[in-house]
């Protein structure tokens, strides 16, 4: 019986080799950590005031209002263009070409605010839109009614 009280009392005391084992996983998990922090002189960001002036010169797209009436005449920013009877409206067609060509140069996009009246006959709309895809412009925008401020 004095065996099984003897290994009961004894004392093992601290124990170091367990703990020597934890502090080298921490240490080799830190190892392992550091190579992967990615070091501050190579995040690629812009602050303000870094760029040249040239480049913050934002070029405003080119905002042209077209306006069918009811008996079919066209305007462009209140110029008056193709008559009713003209299908394939020849010089509409013409400035939007030479629009387009021009903000293509300059870097810059052409918008459209195709404007109607609510009996506006549909075959006229189509005639304008003809117009718009033979000039390559795309960035349509239709209203219906005029606007009153």
């Amino acid at each position: 019986m004095k065996r099984h009280e003897d290994t009961e009392n004894i004392n093992l005391g601290f124990q170091i080799a367990p703990m020597i084992d934890v502090v080298f996983v921490i240490m080799l998990f830190f190892m392992v950590m550091a190579g992967a922090v990615k070091v501050e002189h190579e995040l690629k960001i812009a602050l303000p005031g870094s760029t040249p002036p040239q480049a913050t010169q934002l070029e405003l797209p080119d905002e042209i209002t077209i306006a069918i009436s009811e008996d079919g005449s066209v305007t462009m920013n209140e110029e008056e263009f193709d008559t009713a009877a003209d299908k394939k409206l020849p010089r509409l067609t013409g400035d939007l070409i030479k629009l387009k060509k021009d903000a293509d140069a300059r870097g810059s996009k052409v918008l459209i605010t195709l404007q109607t009246e609510e009996q506006t006959k549909y075959e006229r709309i189509i005639d304008v839109l003809n117009a718009l895809a033979l000039a390559h412009i795309a960035n349509i925008t239709f209203t219906v009614g005029s606007e009153e401020l």
